[in-house]
């Protein structure tokens, strides 16, 4: 009657069931970070992808090199006007007002 009854077939369930508890609370904590680094991975690529896309409205790209800036197309007399505005103002500013004498 000892192998038969209902009570053996009980604890028989019962010691399977605590020896998959422990495995069954891994899973679910593997699961947990899994998804946490997955998000993680989904906003780090969002991020880079923003960025790329910034960056390239600025003319600007990466390259195994390093960081690489295109100039924009600047038309040669008018980057030269400029710079000579640049060195009138710097000469005007250095040179000291004329003293009147009287």
């Amino acid at each position: 009657m000892a192998w038969g009854g209902k009570s053996a077939r009980v604890e028989v369930k019962a010691s399977v069931f605590r020896q998959l508890l422990p495995l069954f609370i891994l899973f679910a904590v593997l699961g947990g970070v899994a998804f946490v680094v997955y998000q993680i991975y989904l906003s780090v690529t969002k991020i880079r992808d923003n960025a790329e896309r910034s960056m390239a409205k600025k003319n600007m790209m990466w390259t195994k090199d390093g960081l690489k800036v295109g100039v924009q197309h600047v038309e040669q007399e008018k980057y030269i006007d400029a710079t000579q505005n640049w060195v009138v103002k710097a000469w005007n500013m250095g040179n000291p007002p004329p003293v009147k004498r009287k």
